[in-house]
């Protein structure tokens, strides 16, 4: 074999190992943010007292700190993980959700929030806490500001001053619940495109609300399906699985007309 053939196949086992890597922790994420529907292990099902900032250990955060992964917003308000700081593009280095995939602090009801734009004289980086809620509402409204800026124009009034065909207004009676999840993407893009067509949607999450995943399960197991993935989506009594915009317009059209629950 060559000396250049060797280094391709080097290099090619090293690309399949920190693949395999990524994979490993990702998966690792999900389980760690499904909580008990993502394995049989017993875990905090959310009806404990909020964890306090200063319950948490310090997080010493280094550029080669083993089992890591980080969160990054970028400007539509979608989440990324990456597994080291270098990976973390510029746009979002400086609020980045910090974890350790064989850790359980940090991901209930407050985070580890690392600024990687600031690195200290000994290679650490500056590590904060923030409750849950305030890094979903920054997502929330990063996401709210995209959607304000690339939304369509209303619809122009028809002949006598009415909407068009198809107009926000011939859905102003439906409300749609989304059952989802902060990290679930899907989640976000479905109550975007409903917000986006005027339809009022109300998000449920099943991660922090045992009663939200319950009501979940209830319908699916009424509408004979079973769940899988989220965000599973009720339009006025049809229950819907993952987002689909196409699914979700036959659904509300079916709404629009009166002919579902």
């Amino acid at each position: 074999m060559t000396g250049a053939a060797a280094s391709a196949r080097r290099a090619g086992a090293a690309a399949r190992a920190r693949a395999a890597r990524r994979a490993a922790a990702l998966l690792a994420l999900a389980a760690a943010a499904l909580g008990p529907a993502a394995c049989a292990e017993k875990r905090d099902d959310g009806t404990a007292p909020a964890q306090a900032s200063a319950e948490l250990p310090p997080l010493e955060l280094r550029d080669d700190t083993a089992n890591l992964m980080l969160t990054w917003i970028d400007e539509k308000g979608d989440t990324h993980v990456e597994l080291r700081p270098a990976d973390v593009p510029v746009e979002g280095r400086s609020m980045v959700r910090a974890m350790l995939s064989d850790r359980t602090e940090g991901t209930r009801d407050v985070f580890y929030i690392a600024d990687l734009t600031q690195k200290r004289p000994d290679g650490t980086y500056t590590v904060r806490t923030m409750p849950r809620r305030e890094w979903e509402s920054l997502l929330e409204k990063r996401r709210a500001e995209h959607v304000a800026k690339t939304a369509p124009p209303p619809p122009a009034p028809g002949p006598g001053g009415s909407a068009g065909p198809g107009a926000p207004s011939q859905l102003g009676g439906v409300t749609v619940i989304i059952y989802g999840a902060s990290w679930c993407k899907p989640c976000h893009q479905a109550a975007d495109y409903l917000r986006a067509k005027g339809v009022a949607a109300i998000v449920k999450d099943i991660e922090e609300d045992p009663a939200a995943a319950a009501e979940m399960q209830d319908k699916l197991a009424k509408s004979h399906q079973r769940g899988g993935s989220i965000p599973i989506i009720d339009v006025r009594g049809q229950i819907l699985v993952g987002f689909s915009a196409g699914a979700i317009d036959q659904a509300l059209a079916r709404a629009a007309r009166g002919t579902t629950l």
